[in-house]
């Protein structure tokens, strides 16, 4: 058992609030919705029967593959 607790431990999942995503990415509300209806954003998770959230790892996936390089 003290193996998978380490295991779950090193893996602690992070859940995000939608203000948490938008400073995370710059996007206002209306946009974040509009691309996950497309299907160009992660979706959310439902935490409760009224709240939403992203996992913070999809979040970050998605503005790694979505950064654009300046070139310097």
């Amino acid at each position: 058992m003290k193996a998978t607790n380490q295991i779950t431990q090193s893996r602690k999942v992070q859940i995000l609030k939608r203000r948490e995503v938008e400073a995370m990415t710059t996007l206002s509300r209306s946009t974040i919705y509009r691309l996950m209806a497309a299907g160009k954003f992660p979706a959310t998770i439902r935490l409760s029967a009224n709240s939403v959230g992203w996992l913070e790892s999809d979040v970050e996936r998605w503005i790694e593959s979505n950064r654009t390089d300046r070139v310097a």
